[in-house]
């Protein structure tokens, strides 16, 4: 599971940089690589989403580790 997370953690990283490229520099890093709205560009954006889901258990877990 611990590999899972990092996995995840990674995914949310690369679309939390790839929002700042969009606000900060109007540049879609995904949209350059995969192309605008392909088949592939939409499969990656909605694995960030879930991986982005899915790290709201981090909150949960970070917590339970504190008690």
């Amino acid at each position: 599971m611990k590999t899972f997370d990092y996995i995840v953690l990674v995914l949310v990283v690369i679309g939390a940089v790839n929002w700042g490229l969009i606000g900060f520099l109007r540049f879609d890093l995904i949209q350059v690589l995969f192309g605008n709205m392909s088949m592939l560009s939409r499969i990656i954006y909605a694995i960030v989403g879930i991986c982005g889901l899915y790290a709201i258990s981090y909150f949960g877990r970070i917590r339970s580790a504190a008690d």
